[in-house]
This record gives C-alpha cells, sequence and structure tokens, in this order.
C-alpha cells in the first residue's frame, strides 16, 4: 500500500474500534431516561445496556468463522452496516420491545466488526508495525471509553432518543472502509467433507496443540473483569467522597480511559526495550498498586491515583492480548481465535458485576477493590511462577 492508502486505511480502522467501545457507552448516561421514556422497570432498562454484549459472546465465534472462510473485508464492512441500523433505529422506536431488538441487531454487528477489524491488522501490518497498529487500537478504544459517554450525556440533555443517532456514523464509515480497506484474501482453509463433529475437534485440537491460547483467553477475560469493576463500582467509592455529580463521574472513568490510551500509544516502542511477558507483568503491578490505593484513598484528588495507574496497566495488556493470538494461531484459524478473544472480555464484563457484587454484599465499597487487589496478585504471582518454570526448562535443555 502506498503511504496514503495505507493511512488512510488505518484511520478507517481505528475509527470502528472507538465504535467497539460506543455500543454501549453512548448511552450509559442516559439509561434512567430510557427507563422513564418507554415505561418499563430499572432491570428492564438495563436489558438494553446488556443485551448487545449477550449477542456479542455468542455470535463472535460465529463471525471468526466466516472470517476464515470469506476473508475479513467484506464481513466487517457487514458489520458496519449492521451496527449504524442497530444501533440508529434507537432515534425511531419509542417501546420497549423494538429498541431491545435493535440492540440485537446491533450486537451482531459488534461481534463482525470486532473479530474483522483484529484480522485485519494480522493481515495488513507486519513486526513492529502490527504491533503500533494494535496498540493504536488499544489507545482508540481508550479514547472512546473517555469521549464516548461525554457526548452520550451531553445530547441525553436533549432527549433521550437523541444519542442513539450517534450510531448512525457507522453507515458513512462502512462506505469509506468499502473505498480504504483492501482485499485481504483469507486463511486459506479449503471447505471439506468431514462431518460436523470431526471438524469441531480439529478446531480444539489447535488448544491442545497450544494451550497458551487458552491462557491468553484467561487474561483478557481477567482485564475486562478488573476493568468493569471500576467501572460499575468506582462511582460508588466516590460518592463516599463526595463525588456525585454525574459530569465529575465520567471525568475519572475518563481519565482511566485517557491512561489507557497514553501506554497503548507507546506500546511498540516499550516493547522495544521489554518482551510482552514482562510488560504484562508491570502491567499486573500496577494493577495491584492502583487496585490497592483505590482501598485507602481518603480525598477527591488522590482518587485519580487508582484509575490513572489502572488505566496505563490496561493500555499494555490489550495489544498483548492480540498480539499472542497472532502469533499462537494458526493462519487459517485466526478469525475464529480472534473471535474467542472478544467473547473472553464480554463474558468478563458481564462478570464483573455478579463477581464484586457478591463481595459487596458481604463487605462495604472499599471491600471490593480489596478483592479486586487480591485476584490481581494472585494473577501477578501465576504468571510469574509460570514464567519461571519455562526459564528453568528452557536452562535445562540448553
Amino acid at each position: 500500500m502506498s503511504g496514503d492508502r495505507h493511512r488512510g486505511t488505518l484511520a478507517v480502522i481505528l475509527a470502528s474500534a472507538t465504535l467497539t467501545v460506543m455500543a454501549g457507552a453512548i448511552i450509559g448516561p442516559v439509561v434512567r431516561q430510557i427507563q422513564l421514556g418507554v415505561g418499563v422497570s430499572e432491570s428492564l432498562a438495563g436489558l438494553i445496556i446488556t443485551t448487545h454484549g449477550a449477542l456479542i459472546v455468542v455470535v463472535s465465534p460465529i463471525a471468526g468463522t466466516i472470517v476464515d472462510r470469506v476473508g475479513p473485508r467484506r464481513p466487517y464492512v457487514f458489520g458496519l452496516f449492521l451496527y449504524g441500523i442497530g444501533g440508529g433505529a434507537g432515534v425511531f422506536v419509542d417501546s420497549f420491545v423494538p429498541l431491545l431488538l435493535s440492540r440485537v441487531v446491533l450486537g451482531v454487528g459488534v461481534a463482525f466488526v470486532y473479530t474483522g477489524i483484529t484480522v485485519l491488522l494480522y493481515m495488513l501490518y507486519e513486526g513492529q508495525r502490527m504491533d503500533r497498529a494494535l496498540g493504536l487500537r488499544s489507545s482508540a478504544n481508550s479514547a472512546g471509553a473517555a469521549v464516548w459517554p461525554l457526548v452520550g450525556g451531553a445530547l441525553g440533555t436533549l432527549s433521550w432518543q437523541a444519542p442513539f443517532a450517534v450510531y448512525l456514523v457507522a453507515i458513512p464509515l462502512g462506505l469509506a472502509a468499502i473505498a480504504a480497506i483492501p482485499e485481504t484474501g483469507h486463511g486459506g482453509r479449503p471447505d471439506d467433507d468431514r462431518s460436523r463433529l470431526e471438524r469441531l475437534q480439529a478446531f480444539f485440537g489447535v488448544f491442545r496443540r497450544v494451550p497458551s491460547i487458552p491462557a491468553v483467553y484467561l487474561l483478557y477475560f481477567g482485564a475486562n473483569l478488573l476493568l468493569y469493576a471500576i467501572v460499575v463500582f468506582y462511582p460508588q467509592l466516590l460518592a463516599e467522597l463526595g463525588v456525585t455529580s454525574t459530569g465529575l463521574v465520567g471525568l475519572y472513568l475518563a481519565v482511566n480511559g485517557a491512561a489507557g490510551g497514553v501506554s497503548a500509544v507507546l506500546y511498540d516502542r516499550l516493547l522495544g526495550a521489554l518482551d510482552r511477558h514482562a510488560l504484562v507483568l508491570g502491567a499486573f503491578a500496577l494493577w495491584i498498586g492502583g487496585l490497592g490505593a483505590a482501598v485507602v484513598v481518603s480525598t477527591r484528588l488522590t482518587a485519580f491515583v487508582p484509575v490513572v495507574m489502572f488505566g496505563l496497566g490496561l493500555g499494555l495488556v490489550f495489544p498483548s492480548s492480540f498480539a499472542w493470538i497472532e502469533s499462537l494461531a494458526p493462519p487459517d484459524r485466526q478469525g475464529s481465535l480472534s473471535s474467542y478473544l472478544a467473547s473472553a472480555g464480554y463474558l468478563g464484563q458481564f462478570a464483573a458485576p455478579v463477581v464484586f457484587g457478591a463481595v459487596l454484599g458481604v463487605a462495604e465499597i472499599r471491600g471490593v477493590f480489596a478483592a479486586a487487589t487480591l485476584a490481581a496478585l494472585a494473577a501477578f504471582a501465576a504468571l510469574g511462577l509460570a514464567l519461571a518454570r519455562r526459564g528453568r526448562s528452557a536452562a535445562g535443555a540448553a
């Protein structure tokens, strides 16, 4: 690709990456208004936020299989149009069931966009350029996490339906993708006449041959679990410190996203000095420090420390996870195996309110962050032990 074409392609991909975050973030600030607008209970209104995530978990493996067969470009573009239609429908509906169905369509679109982006980056870039692109993707996600809630809150002052109009941006972005994204081919996996059971056995056989792949899924699950411990429960901690304004709460969460964007932008440069294992260990150290600080913060100013430290670590773990899948997955399975990374991440987001909500039921809000600190510490110890064992095995083999 020429330099201009390269920049245009990456710009479209990064813009799409912010949309995967926007799917829930843009309407988060107006859930209460949506509840009143369609006349449902709080729990039913919550489904408007969570339904698209459930669809992403279920549909991502299907999207990955399709990407493996036809390449990432067409499923990615299809996902963008579906995203715009499903998300933008909220502007025109004013009752609960049609709105919920539109979120189903949105979730399917996000699944195709998310997996398509991942495999496009794998196929369009190599080496340090790919590390740079993966870091920028995580930075774009962080920027979206910082900006879209502010946009949604501002538009929500007009009406509860106004934030849904932002989803329509995916349609012109889909047209831009048709022009900017080149055909990449696909992994080359031919159709075969094996039974479905035989194909499933072959697919899961990859996990037996490369056990590191499930470990990456677990890492990504844990990162999203801890992230949503911040998203869901940090506002309650802030309330203890007298921060109750939705605008100020949004500022703390935006700082979390911005910190992740900073470390993600620097990701490829950091790889010049350290390997991915060291960066992830460093991220866990940041998480332990940040989550531990949340247990003891006592002022509004010091309350920025936990979100900054956690965000910095997140910007190192997310691109590392995608890069590991690229290096470990067979070329003809990159779509399907990367799609399970998306499923693991959204499962972590779903699990956070359940897991840490149970802690909150027996402890105060600071107990939630004490439990999160212990979880990060256990993961840090497990990863360190695994690396030490690998080092001893390599030394013994030498």
